[in-house]
C-alpha cells in the first residue's frame, strides 16, 4: 500500500507510514515540492495507486467529481499540534489502513 502525505501535513509524519511497512512520500519528495499542483498530485496518485492523506477540502471535490485522486485520506482533526498529529496517526495507523482497504474515501476526525 502507498501513500502521498500533502503540503499541510508534516514530512515528520511519512517516518510514522514508513515504520508501519508502508511506502509513503511527502509532496516535498516531489519535483515542484509543496508547490505541486494538485491535478499533478491526482495524476501521480492514479498512476500509482497512491492514498493521497491532506487536509485540503479540494482533494474531496475533486475525488467527488472526478474519481480523483486514487483514494483519499481527509483529515479534519481541527486545531491540532504537530505532536498531536503524529500521536493520532502512531495510534490510528492500522486502524485507518484497514478501513481505506474496505473504502475509496474516509475522514479522520477527533471523536466527540
Amino acid at each position: 500500500m502507498k501513500f502521498l502525505l500533502d503540503a499541510q501535513l508534516p514530512p515528520s509524519l511519512k517516518q510514522v507510514f514508513q515504520e508501519a511497512g508502508y511506502d509513503c512520500i511527502h509532496t516535498l519528495d516531489l519535483e515542484l515540492g509543496n508547490e505541486t499542483p494538485d491535478q499533478v498530485i491526482n495524476q501521480l496518485s492514479v498512476a500509482e495507486q497512491r492514498i493521497v492523506v491532506t487536509k485540503d477540502s479540494d482533494f474531496f471535490d475533486s475525488f467527488v467529481i472526478k474519481s480523483e485522486p486514487y483514494k483519499l485520506i481527509l483529515v479534519k482533526l481541527g486545531n491540532t499540534s504537530k505532536k498531536e498529529l503524529i500521536q493520532f496517526f502512531r495510534n490510528q495507523i492500522e486502524e485507518i489502513v484497514e478501513r481505506i482497504k474496505q473504502e475509496k474515501m474516509i475522514l479522520l476526525r477527533k471523536e466527540e
